[in-house]
């Protein structure tokens, strides 16, 4: 298993709740934290912009990721999401077989 933690951000609470559900309904993920209170500054069709948002935390591995995406994709309301993955290198050893164990398993419902 190469695991990784993978960072999205979303317009509110809810439609993070809502994606971490799918994620984890599937074992795309084992964990997903959402981080509120996050103010994001960005470059957006030639304007400086500034939005509150919520960032996702996502604990998956890397053979998940394009599936991942697919339904962060599909169920994000941005027109470009943010969906960036770092791979974990280094971690709790019993963490990680965590990981790799809630992954393993079928789709939950």
């Amino acid at each position: 298993m190469k695991p990784m933690v993978i960072f999205v951000t979303v317009p509110s609470k809810k439609v993070g709740q809502e994606i971490a559900t799918l994620l984890l309904k599937e074992r795309l993920a084992a964990c997903v934290q959402i981080l509120p209170g996050l103010e994001s500054h960005y470059l957006w069709q030639k304007k400086i912009c500034c939005d509150a948002e919520c960032l996702l935390l996502i604990k998956s591995q890397k053979s998940r990721f394009q599936k991942l995406k697919k339904i962060i994709l599909a169920n994000h309301p941005y027109q470009i999401p943010q969906v960036v993955a770092i791979p974990i290198t280094m971690g709790h050893a019993k963490y990680l077989q965590w990981m790799k164990t809630e992954m393993k398993s079928s789709s939950i419902q």
